[in-house]
This record gives C-alpha cells, structure tokens and sequence, in this order.
C-alpha cells in the first residue's frame, strides 16, 4: 500500500491504482483479484464457474418464487426471509439428482424441502393459529377447512388488533419459461372479539400454471379506526407458512 507525499490529492481509480482517503491521509493500492477473462477460461477456475452456474439458477428461481409469493410476503414483517428462502433454494438444487455438478438446477431437485417453511420466523402459524388447520389436497383443489372458533382462544393477536384476515394463497411456477401464477381465496376482516363460524378456503388448480405448486396459509392483523379497517403498522406478528407443495 502506497501513500500519497504530493500536494496533488486523488480519489478514485486511475489505471490499476485505487486511490481513496483515510484518516492517515491519501492512500494508494493496487487493483486486486482475478481477471474476468481468466476465471472464464483457465480450467484452474473450472469448479468456480461450476459454483457460478448454479449460483445463477438458484438466484433466478429464488427471485421467481419471492415475486410469486409477493402478495404474502409483503404483509410479513422479516427482514431475514429472503436469506432464508435463498438458502432453502438451494437445499432444493443440491439435491438434483439427475445434472452433473455445476449443471445442477432447482427444478430438477426435491421440491417438498420447501414444505413446512415459516414466511414470519418471529411469528410461526403454529403459534398464531392455535386450532387444527386441516387441509384438502385434491387433483382439482387445494381447500383449507377453518372451524369455527372464539378468535380470543384461538388466536394470538397481538395487542391492539380489532380484527383478522386469513387467506389461503396457490402458486404456480415455470422455471424454464420464468413465468408464475398466483390465486388467493381469503376470509373477510373477522373480529377478534366475537366467535367466528366455520368457513372453507379454496385454490382452483386449474388457475395455476406451471410444473412446480406452493400451497401457503397466512394471518393478519387489522385495526378499525372510525369503521375503517387498517393493516396494523407493526407486522410482525402476520404469519405465513408453506403448507402443502407439489410438481408435474
């Protein structure tokens, strides 16, 4: 590292030098790392491209899977989710059994380690709906059965909250074409301070295109302020989770 002794001061990169200021004064490096060029093509860098490839599909599948899931995840309050999702993506793409490594894809690998996956890991659905959750998973539908229920028993609100939504959300997804579909079938606003009488969620898989489903139930929360209701600010305590999902 080289420091600066002219009274000329530079900041930014002139050819191979980096110039930049700190507390010592001006300073001076060298431009590091491996050549573009060379990764590419020296077979000394032939595992890093491997990595580089399947790095790329995960990112791109992990992507299609969050702006799939949007509608859902835009009402969860965790920051950490996209990590978490990347890291689940690529669980799924190591486990392709079929491609050679660094051809490996998410498409080709075991798409049920998604199952199970809370979207809130400050709020499990398991600890925000406290009644069984039963499901239907049929060649035509995916049904969720809600019983009816006494919300203040039943359900962890959190403090404030006047009334609730739940919404049973289908995706479908085409990683070669890119492409994804999403149907919602939700409850009405309920109140949290009267019994709630049994209802029926359902998905038409006929709606949903592609090769690879995700089937997610979600939570949340609402206030009412002068007979209009309002998403809570806080939500962390909306919950989601991936319950059921299925390939072609």
């Amino acid at each position: 590292m080289a420091k600066q002794a002219s009274i000329i001061t530079l900041k930014g990169r002139v050819g191979r030098l980096s110039f930049y200021k700190t507390k010592d004064g001006y300073l001076a490096r060298e431009k590091g790392g491996v050549e573009k060029s060379r990764i590419m093509n020296d077979p000394r860098y032939a595992r890093t491209r491997e990595n580089m490839r399947e790095f790329t599909d995960n990112a791109n599948s992990t992507k299609l899977v969050k702006d799939a899931l949007r509608p859902v995840i835009s009402k969860v309050s965790d920051q950490r989710l996209g990590l978490r999702l990347n890291q689940q993506m690529m669980k799924v793409l190591k486990s392709d059994a079929v491609s050679v490594r660094g051809e490996r894809k998410v498409k080709n690998g075991t798409w049920d380690l998604l199952g199970g996956m809370e979207l809130n890991i400050r709020a499990s659905l398991s600890r925000t709906l406290l009644f069984k959750i039963e499901t239907l998973d049929s060649p035509t539908s995916w049904q969720i059965n809600i019983p009816a229920l006494v919300p203040n028993d039943e359900i962890a609100y959190p403090s404030g909250a006047e009334g609730f939504k739940i919404t049973a959300t289908g995706v479908g997804l085409d990683f070669d074409a890119g492409t994804r579909t999403t149907v919602t079938a939700a409850t009405p606003i309920l109140p949290v301070s009267a019994p709630v009488e049994a209802s029926v969620l359902s998905i038409d898989k006929s709606q949903l295109g592609g090769t690879h489903f995700l089937f997610v139930l979600s939570v949340e929360f609402y206030l009412n302020v002068n007979t209009t209701d309002y998403h809570m600010n806080n939500g962390d305590h909306n919950a989601g989770k991936i319950i059921t999902v299925s390939q072609v």
